[in-house]
């Protein structure tokens, strides 16, 4: 599975009913520019009210199972199962927004190298997932991350900033960030609100 997604493909069930996986490689690759992620005055008032908390890999298997808990969804039983094996081997990563102790959204990926690649966000509470992006933006640009991978431009990703890119700029870009170390952890916990848009102010 590391080696398909280090060469540009990656796989997606046609439901989660369905035990078939389908290796997708598409002509035009949605990214985020780690410098380029747009915060509308909406976002910016919700991460400084505060009323959250940011966890990492706190609870991993619950939100693969929150992003699958939709009418529709490509996260079948044998994704579920690699995603799980690969968070084991710490290659798959969580950023969880939590509220008065309850998980109201996040997103999960996994990394090669300096790559993170996106596989899916969820949002019990308004704003969360908008949240969750915002700090994983962050956390990678502080972990030395070159590349996010969000797999497929959709109106919600480009509202923040997430573009297409054609196949061939995305495998040369992801050449290049596979090849060097990044460190999904190192940047410890995240930031307090008032941080966070410092930074992202200071980048975006």
């Amino acid at each position: 599975m590391l080696s398909a997604y280090a060469r540009g493909i990656f796989p997606m069930a046609r439901s989660q009913y369905d035990p078939v996986l389908h290796w997708v490689n598409p002509r035009m690759r949605g990214v985020f520019d780690l410098d380029g992620f747009h915060i509308s005055r909406s976002l910016k008032r919700a991460i400084l009210r505060g009323d959250y908390t940011i966890r990492i890999d706190a609870a991993f298997q619950k939100v693969v199972l929150a992003c699958a808990d939709r009418s529709e969804t490509w996260i079948n039983a044998t994704l579920f199962d690699l995603y799980r094996g690969l968070h084991d081997r710490g290659r798959a990563h969580s950023l969880e927004v939590w509220h008065e102790g309850r998980l109201v959204g996040g997103v999960f990926g996994l990394t090669i190298g300096a790559a993170f690649f996106g596989e899916s966000m969820f949002s019990q509470r308004r704003d969360a997932s908008k949240i969750a992006l915002a700090y994983l933006v962050d956390r990678l640009r502080q972990g030395g991350f070159g590349l996010f991978d969000t797999q497929f431009l959709t109106p919600h990703l480009a509202s923040l900033g997430a573009r297409e890119i054609p196949r061939a700029v995305y495998l040369d870009r992801l050449g290049r960030a596979t090849a060097r170390p990044a460190d999904f952890h190192a940047p410890g916990n995240a930031p307090a609100p008032q941080m966070l848009m410092q930074r992202m102010t200071q980048t975006s």
